[in-house]
């Protein structure tokens, strides 16, 4: 994978011999278009807020891709800029496909039918389908009427702005969340930097999203609390202002004063396991970084997990 020997070198020094502890999801991905960046963007922010972890947050959700609408590869339905997002929901709730479907029609219905200029296209051609495009276009009070507009059958609502327009299925299948990463640093800095530039390569890679604000997430949890009222709570052995109250139970290494986190969702194992070797490459030459390992739980929260050394990952041999 790697060809230049001073990457190979910090890969066997500071790359843990672990695995990221992931679990499959039920996902949806849709495709926004808009006139401009700034509406599309909007939308896209609004439809996927409040979506960093499904600890307290009804799904995890974020944008896989912006793409120009023209340029090979990154076509639109209707020529206009757009953004691909992906919205995850644990696939071990008992109602998940029921949840999913309430997820999608609130986020989509209440952001992007809301925002100036958009349009909604399904992106995940499957069959099961969820009908939202019917139950959104209620919303036009009997005056919404199917209609076939770039090459997609939808539905037509009229606005107050002119019409928006929607797909009539949107499909789901299986996906993958909880891939993740953790940065130990010798500084806050040092540990931001090189979480924030392995956010980015996966961002940059394909059929993943990184959920939480900028990709980071300084507040790793574990499963279960002293609280019953809770499912998740800090990572205490983790965490390094506890070292020196934890002795022997703290876990943080000598000279490590900050650790950062990256989480990645994807359609597969095989495209989140690709995402995260990307994202510990670029990580690789920040100074002052001295570990990257992951979170797991000994298969007690999910059976998927991400080697965090190639030669042992079978998604990528």
């Amino acid at each position: 994978m790697h060809t230049e020997p001073f990457k190979k070198t910090r890969w066997q020094e500071l790359v843990e011999d672990t695995y990221a502890e992931a679990f499959r999801s039920l996902y949806a991905r849709v495709l926004v278009t808009a006139r401009d960046q700034k509406w599309l963007l909007a939308a896209c922010q609004k439809a996927t807020g409040h979506a960093s972890s499904t600890i307290l947050c009804d799904c995890e959700a974020g944008i896989e891709a912006i793409l120009d609408g023209k340029t090979s590869g990154q076509e639109t339905p209707d020529g206009r800029i757009g953004a691909i997002l992906q919205f995850h929901v644990p696939r071990f709730r008992k109602d998940r496909v029921e949840h999913l479907e309430r997820v999608l029609l609130a986020r989509l219905s209440q952001n992007i039918l809301t925002c100036p200029t958009t349009r909604l296209f399904n992106a995940l051609d499957t069959d099961p389908f969820f009908k939202l495009g019917r139950k959104i276009a209620f919303f036009g009070d009997g005056h919404q009427f199917r209609s076939q507009m770039f090459g997609h059958k939808g539905w037509t609502i009229p606005t107050l702005g002119g019409e928006f327009f929607l797909s009539r299925r949107f499909g789901y299948a299986d996906g993958i969340m909880g891939g993740n990463l953790w940065f130990l640093g010798r500084t806050e800095e040092a540990a931001i930097e090189a979480a924030d530039r392995a956010a980015q390569a996966a961002d940059s890679a394909s059929d993943v999203i990184t959920t939480f604000p900028g990709g980071v997430a300084a507040s790793a949890s574990k499963a279960g609390s002293k609280y019953k009222f809770l499912i998740a709570s800090t990572f205490a052995e983790y965490c390094p202002t506890l070292k020196e109250k934890l002795g022997p139970q703290s876990r943080v290494p000598d000279g490590v004063r900050s650790i950062m986190e990256i989480i990645v969702n994807g359609s597969s194992l095989e495209a989140v396991a690709k995402a995260t070797y990307a994202a510990i490459d670029a990580a690789l030459d920040v100074d002052g970084l001295v570990r990257i390992s992951a979170g797991n739980y000994g298969g007690r929260l999910g059976k998927s997990f991400v080697y965090l050394h190639p030669d042992k990952h079978p998604a990528t041999t």
